[in-house]
């Protein structure tokens, strides 16, 4: 299957600021999805995104999401590799499981 990219989020102290700011660059849109903001980037071509406010540390983040066909397998190959688990495997309802490494 391989490892596609399919979405990154991009971590802010004040997203409804930050939003502005990548409208006015790049001319994206975005819509309140939760406690996100989804970003619209005007295109056809590339990913799709959402800008996060977490509201405790790390502030100010960069995540890319790749699609797997059996989480969990990779995250037990990932710790073996060495990496760390920071967000164990967690279901966004509707749309499927993410983990962060």
């Amino acid at each position: 299957m391989g490892a596609p990219v399919v979405h990154f989020e991009i971590g802010a102290r004040d997203a409804t600021k930050l939003a502005g700011f990548y409208g006015k660059l790049f001319g994206w849109n975005t819509s309140e999805y939760g406690p996100a903001r989804m970003i619209d980037t005007g295109s056809t071509q590339g990913i799709m995104g959402h800008i996060n406010q977490l509201g405790h540390e790390p502030h100010n983040y960069c995540v890319v999401y790749m699609q797997v066909d059996d989480l969990e397998a990779y995250i037990k190959n990932a710790m073996g590799l060495g990496a760390k688990l920071c967000v164990p495997a967690t279901e966004v309802p509707g749309m499927g499981h993410f983990a962060w490494l």
